[in-house]
């Protein structure tokens, strides 16, 4: 009975100690869902892409040199980093009970300053200064320096190892399986753990934003109206300009995402996406969209030197677009316009179709008029919430009725340019059996643009509306009435 007692004893007096110990947090991927490293050489980089070579200078001189070197250059929005709201419940709780907790991170000390004002818990800051890179034995050592007595340590990678080594209990911050069983297996009691929520397939489906794949069916279209269909060589080349085009899209989407980090944080839907809200890492997207865009140029090659320049011109313009155009009132609508089109001209030397200028013009209206309600919508929500202007974007408030009248505008000319080619080419192709049935396009184009403008005039669409029209019923049955005009004018 007294050794019953003896061990009851113990265990209060350890865990006492325990509730007592300073709580150290890490910072990147622990505190928050991000590395502070990464999101400042993003934005560095944003403002101008010539900007990677000083990061490799300054690297030159040491990872902690980096580091201040950005800290000092950028103005991070530190309140929008996404939070481990477990690990900061966990140390509100912990130093509301008395216990002192801090920061302890590789990050640079003036950044690491910064982020501790967003928190009413932190008591001390430990960093990089600019010449020592505070991470795995330099911080193990700092603490056990400042802590004689011992410290508790939240962290969640392999360099957090020598921490744990030297701490008195442990943290798991979202570690991975292999990092968690080599922490335990150094002995130490774990106080708490908190699982990163996983990306999983859905996760990098939605990152890779595959659902606006449906966008680049438009490579079928030359294949279709100039009658090669039935041609077993043209089919392949056209899925494979489509498989080319859709790498490059989600390479290039990967891309616009981590260069609107910021924006999309400060946004109703886009703060959900899986860069801006940590649930993808900043490491692992890089290397994907670079891979992507390597594998698609390298498909579009085997079509070609004209596909190579037509992929090759639509990353240019995406890319130009993510860097600048879209920051561009009016153009940046003209520019999205141009990518579709873009996906139109693709097929048509993919299969090596004859160009036709009445597809392209269309195009081009049609959707630089979707463009504009994307803005528009945007414009509105905007205002809904208060704010004089779209953040990330060069758009005002004051600007959502030109905006609406321009969209109006180009969708009509879309659907007066149909009529003029019906009445002009048409007829006359050889293609058509029976051209009256494509009477059918402007009136159902008429219907469908309307609606979409109104929509957006009462503020019932969302950000997208092609993502809209591939999900709305009406839509896909007005496509589906098109769709039978089309192939009754081309049999009947």
């Amino acid at each position: 009975m007294a050794t019953d007692l003896s061990l009851d004893l113990d265990l209060e007096q350890s865990t006492t100690r325990q509730d007592l110990l300073p709580l150290v947090l890490d910072v990147d991927d622990a505190l928050i869902r991000t590395d502070l490293l990464h999101e400042t050489a993003v934005a560095y980089v944003k403002a101008n892409p010539l900007r990677a070579f000083d990061l490799v200078f300054w690297l030159m001189r040491g990872k902690a040199a980096l580091k201040r070197e950005l800290s000092l250059r950028v103005a991070l929005a530190v309140d929008d980093l996404p939070l481990n709201d477990g690990l900061v419940e966990f140390a509100r709780e912990a130093h509301a009970a008395g216990r002192q907790v801090g920061l302890a991170t590789a990050a640079d000390q003036l950044l690491a300053l910064r982020l501790a004002r967003r928190f009413d818990f932190v008591d001390f800051v430990i960093a990089s200064d600019g010449s020592l890179n505070l991470k795995g034995n330099a911080k193990a050592k700092a603490l056990a320096e400042k802590f004689p007595d011992g410290f508790a340590y939240a962290g969640d990678s392999k360099s957090d190892l020598p921490v744990w080594a030297r701490a008195e209990s442990i943290i798991l911050a979202g570690a991975s399986s292999q990092v968690a069983a080599k922490a335990r297996r150094l002995g130490k009691p774990v106080e708490a753990e908190f699982e990163r929520p996983g990306l999983g397939l859905r996760g990098w489906l939605k990152a890779l934003r595959v659902h606006q794949w449906a966008k680049n069916a438009l490579v079928f279209v030359p294949l279709i109206l100039s009658g090669m269909a039935t041609q077993p060589i043209a089919d392949v080349r056209a899925l494979t300009a489509f498989i080319a085009m859709s790498l490059m899209a989600s390479g290039t989407y990967l891309l616009n995402d981590l260069f609107d980090l910021a924006d999309d944080r400060r946004h109703w839907t886009k703060r959900e996406r899986p860069l801006a809200s940590g649930k993808l890492r900043i490491k692992h997207g890089i290397p994907a969209a670079a891979g992507l865009i390597v594998g698609s140029l390298a498909l579009a090659a085997t079509l070609g030197l004209q596909s190579f320049a037509v992929i090759a011109a639509y990353m240019a313009t995406t890319l130009g677009y993510s860097f600048y155009i879209k920051r561009q009132p009016i153009v940046d609508a003209f520019a999205l316009g141009a990518l579709f089109t873009m996906r139109l001209g693709l097929g048509i030397v993919a299969v090596n179709a004859a160009p036709s200028a009445w597809l392209l013009v269309f195009s081009m209206f049609l959707f630089t008029s979707l463009s504009f309600a994307k803005r528009q919508t945007e414009i509105q929500k905007s205002i809904a919430k208060g704010l004089s202007a779209v953040g990330g974007r060069g758009y005002l408030a004051g600007d959502a009725g030109l905006i609406l009248a321009m969209g109006v505008a180009t969708g009509m000319t879309a659907v007066t340019i149909m009529v003029l080619y019906i009445m002009n080419d048409a007829f006359s192709a050889a293609f058509y059996r029976e051209p009256l049935f494509l009477w059918v396009f402007p009136a159902v184009l008429f219907m469908w643009i309307s609606r979409i403008w109104m929509l957006c005039h009462r503020e019932q669409l969302n950000d997208d509306p092609v993502a809209f029209a591939i999900r709305d019923k009406l839509s896909i049955a007005l496509g589906g009435v098109m769709g039978l005009a089309f192939i009754a004018s081309w049999l009947l």
